[in-house]
């Protein structure tokens, strides 16, 4: 159990980051908001599959390679760039449960693995990677507060009201502090510093739904995921540079040298993708080709026709049941025929009644005459 408190704003929290435990076996909520952003992008991709041109049946392929391939890559990127931390140890290396995973790592292992996948399995690489840019904005936008639980991914020194402080974040401070100043950020341990993780979290998020808008008028297949890598480069430019905690090579930040780079990179794309395409007076989207409106087409005729032939065999297997069923769904056809058979049956036990009534009449008759 960890402390951790937003002084400016009042708020004091005690954080478990084991969410629950089966015997010896814990579970972190670092783990379970991971997860749960990795669902969230998956039932999104899902829905949205025929807008961007993807087949969602060959897709599910795609993202478990893709899925393989960012675990690997997460965690690969993050022990090369903190090799001391486990060369002395490298049965370490495969524990990630407590967090030790880089995301720009899991984006290039996700989509190199993805991307073979895609061509294996002859998905059109373009709409899938819009779908995977939208999927990773869902996940890091969910993820990042497993660092909250973890009390981690946090900055330098703020004023601002939402500054938060905890006994953990000033130990680890305390016991940086040499790096920390080798690489030129002066930190007082005994103040607040930025929540980092929550700036991108917001940005991720608020990045989603812009994306997400946009793709119903994006131009060109892949535009999407450019902008994706502009948008959220362009926040971890900035807020890498407030972190303590980032992976050096030398005295440079690895993510946020990367993150510039792909900023520069996905604008210039853009444009003059978008200028060599200006004149055009068609759709340069596959989910526009008649391609793909003929494949999606005989793909909805062939899901009608099996859930024809579902009915047919229910209805057959229903018709070669016991004696007993079809009998009572023989009656429950035929409501009316055993109503009106009952009426009938009434009215001749009237009439017979009737008949016994006058001939018990006239023999009274006759008596008394």
């Amino acid at each position: 159990m960890n402390s951790i408190s937003f002084p400016k704003l009042g708020i004091e929290l005690n954080l478990n980051n084991v969410a629950f435990q089966i015997g010896d076996f814990q579970v972190y909520w670092y783990g379970i908001l991971i997860g749960l952003g990795l669902i969230l992008a998956i039932l999104y991709a899902y829905r949205n599959s025929n807008r961007f041109g993807v087949d969602n049946d060959r897709m599910f392929e795609v993202i478990i390679g893709g899925l393989i391939g960012g675990i690997v890559g997460a965690r690969l990127y993050y022990v090369i760039f903190s090799w001391d931390m486990y060369k002395d140890d490298l049965l370490s290396i495969f524990s990630t449960r407590s967090g030790g995973l880089a995301i720009y790592g899991g984006i290039i292992g996700a989509l190199l693995v993805g991307g073979l996948v895609c061509k294996f399995r002859k998905v059109k690489l373009a709409p899938m990677f819009d779908l995977a840019g939208l999927g990773f904005l869902i996940g890091q936008g969910i993820g990042r507060w497993g660092n909250f639980f973890n009390i981690e991914a946090y900055g330098c020194n703020t004023n601002l009201p939402w500054g938060m402080f905890s006994p953990k974040i000033q130990s680890e401070l305390y016991s940086k502090m040499d790096y920390l100043n080798s690489i030129g950020m002066s930190v007082d341990p005994t103040q607040p510093v930025h929540p980092t993780f929550l700036y991108e979290s917001i940005w991720c998020l608020a990045g989603f739904v812009l994306l997400h808008i946009y793709s119903k008028r994006r131009k060109f297949d892949g535009e999407v995921f450019l902008m994706y890598l502009a948008w959220y480069g362009f926040e971890r430019c900035i807020v890498e540079g407030l972190r303590t905690d980032s992976l050096m090579l030398g005295p440079i930040r690895v993510s946020q040298l990367l993150a510039g780079v792909l900023v520069v990179l996905a604008v210039i794309a853009i444009i003059l993708i978008r200028r060599k395409y200006a004149g055009v007076d068609h759709s340069l989207l596959y989910a526009d080709s008649d391609e793909w409106k003929q494949w999606l087409a005989k793909k909805q005729e062939s899901e009608s026709k099996t859930e024809q032939a579902e009915k047919i065999e229910q209805q057959q297997a229903v018709s070669e049941g016991s004696p007993v069923i079809q009998e009572n769904v023989q009656l429950a056809e035929q409501p009316e025929t055993v109503s009106t058979d009952s009426d009938e049956v009434s009215t001749k036990q009237e009439n017979q009644s009737n008949t016994i009534n006058e001939s018990q009449e006239e023999q009274d008759d006759e008596s008394v005459n």
